[in-house]
C-alpha cells in the first residue's frame, strides 16, 4: 500500500499539500548528488594531470550521468504526479518565479550532464562508462577539437548557473519557511 492515512508523508505520490515520498527521493538524492558533483568537478580540475586522477574523472562522468538519468526518471514521475498548491498566501508573481526558477532547474539538470557527456566525446580520449559497466555512445563519433572547447566552455558556465539557480531556490525555500511561516519548505522535507 502507497498511502498511509495515519501519516500523509508516507505517501508515494504527492497530495494538495505535500510532495509525495517518491518525488521527494528523486529532489533529496539529486541535491546530494550535485553536491557531491560540484565539489568533485572544483577539484579535480585542480589535480595534477597524471594518470593517477583517471579514476577521479571517471567517477565523476559516471556520477553526471546518474543525475541526468535521474532527471530523466523525476520528469518522467511528475508527468503522473500532481503538484501541491501553493500557499493562497503567495502572491502571484512569486508563483510565476517558482515556476520559472523550477523549469530553470530542471533545463539546467540536463544541460549540464549532456554538456559534460558532450565535452567527453569531443575528446574522444578513451570509451565512456557508466561506472564501468555500460559502454555510452559518443555524441560526436570521434575527436572534434573545435567542438571539445565549445562543450567545455559550455559545462563550466552551465555548472555554474545550476549552482546560481539552486542558490536561489534554496534561499526562496528558506525565506517562505522562515519569514513568510508557510509550508513552502515543510512539504517537501523527508
Amino acid at each position: 500500500q502507497t498511502t498511509s492515512p495515519e501519516n500523509p508523508e508516507m505517501r508515494l505520490k504527492s497530495d494538495a499539500t505535500h510532495w509525495g515520498s517518491l518525488a521527494k527521493a528523486f529532489h533529496w538524492t539529486i541535491v546530494l548528488l550535485l553536491l557531491a558533483q560540484g565539489t568533485l568537478g572544483l577539484v579535480m580540475v585542480n589535480l595534477p594531470k597524471k594518470p593517477g586522477v583517471i579514476p577521479y574523472f571517471t567517477f565523476h562522468k559516471s556520477l553526471g550521468l546518474t543525475i541526468l538519468l535521474l532527471a530523466v526518471l523525476r520528469l518522467g514521475w511528475r508527468l503522473f504526479d500532481r503538484r501541491p498548491e501553493e500557499p493562497a498566501s503567495m502572491p502571484h508573481g512569486q508563483v510565476i518565479g517558482a515556476r520559472i526558477g523550477h523549469a530553470l532547474l530542471y533545463g539546467l539538470l540536463f544541460a549540464v550532464p549532456l554538456s559534460g557527456w558532450l565535452f567527453d566525446s569531443a575528446t574522444a580520449l578513451r570509451p565512456l562508462y557508466w561506472w564501468g559497466l555500460v559502454q555510452v555512445p559518443s555524441l560526436t563519433g570521434g575527436a572534434d577539437p573545435g567542438l571539445k572547447d565549445i562543450a567545455k566552455e559550455a559545462h563550466e558556465w552551465l555548472f555554474w548557473t545550476l549552482m546560481l539557480v539552486a542558490a536561489g531556490h534554496a534561499a526562496a525555500a528558506l525565506v517562505h519557511h522562515f519569514f513568510n511561516r508557510d509550508d513552502v519548505l515543510r512539504r517537501m522535507l523527508p
